[in-house]
């Protein structure tokens, strides 16, 4: 998980609202420059909050910058929503508008709402700033799937998509190689075990190539006893696996539960919206003796 990136974009809107008096910057950006921005992610508030408690810690530039006025994490505009409902009446809202939402892999949370809302729409832009994992959300629609499904709805993918590489919190192969090439006495050895299995492979060879540092890339649970000679001791067997595994069903459900939540909410202001067609409230009943059949299959 990454703390940061919310507040280094934060900053660069910051500046880029500066450019105001730039006639001719103005003039080509004007919606932009008139857009709110919304941080709509409870960690990121907090996050934020914490930076604004210590700014005697940053750079003396900015530093110089904050006892002039000017707050690298405050413009006109910018606003936090702090509860659920705030974040759904932005969905309400025809005002072009900035929102930066989490999780960064679309999996849970607020961006899955704004996402089922907004990816349809021509007019909208999902901007991604960090890294896909295969297999989640983030990264179907970043691979240029044209349906992905959000709480079970299908939903069109009409939406402009952008990816920006600059904001990961994950360094890539030549700053990683720096690191190793930096230290003054040479690792023994080197264990990679983070990243996609092609990258780590391409990884592993350069870095044996350029240094003959041994790299071992370890399996799940390996076990290595790192004296003058590294050597594995032990693997994880299959029920270990499983022990793991348990967890992981356990932190699904929570997940789960949250979703339902905010399933209800939804529903409930579909059930009040006088719009609604008595086909559509069908439609959503059809859905949800779908989801009952679905829980009683995995509990029966």
């Amino acid at each position: 998980m990454q703390f940061g990136r919310t507040q280094e974009i934060l900053y660069e809107l910051n500046k880029l609202k500066e450019e105001r008096e730039d006639q001719e910057f103005l003039e080509k950006y004007e919606k932009l420059m008139k857009a709110p921005v919304y941080v709509d992610s409870p960690l990121a508030i907090s996050a934020t909050e914490i930076f604004r408690q210590n700014m005697n810690l940053f750079e003396e530039e900015v530093r110089e910058e904050i006892q002039k006025g000017d707050n690298p994490l405050e413009f006109p505009g910018l606003k936090f929503t702090q509860t659920a409902e705030e974040s759904r009446e932005l969905n309400e809202s025809n005002i072009p508008s900035i929102i930066i939402s989490a999780s960064g892999m679309c999996e849970v949370g607020r961006i899955k709402h704004h996402l089922k809302h907004n990816l349809w729409n021509p007019n909208s832009t999902i901007l991604f700033v960090g890294y896909q994992a295969p297999g989640t959300l983030g990264a179907k629609i970043v691979s240029g799937e044209k349906k992905v499904k959000i709480f079970g709805e299908e939903i069109a993918v009409n939406a402009r998509i952008e990816y920006i590489e600059g904001y990961s919190g994950h360094a890539d192969q030549e700053w990683l190689l720096n690191f190793v090439y930096s230290f003054i006495t040479k690792p023994k050895h080197i264990f990679l075990v983070h990243g996609e299995p092609e990258g780590q492979k391409i990884l592993k060879d350069k870095i044996i190539e350029t240094t003959s540092i041994p790299v071992t890339i370890p399996d799940y649970g390996d076990n290595y006893r790192l004296d003058d000679k590294i050597s594995i001791e032990s693997k994880l067997d299959i029920t270990d696996k499983n022990k793991y595994l348990r967890l992981e069903v356990i932190d699904r459900l929570s997940t789960l539960k949250e979703e339902l939540e905010d399933m209800s909410i939804m529903i409930k202001e579909d059930i009040v919206d006088e719009d609604k067609k008595d086909e559509e409230i069908a439609a959503i009943n059809d859905k949800i003796k779908e989801l009952e059949q679905q829980i009683v299959k995995i509990i029966s």
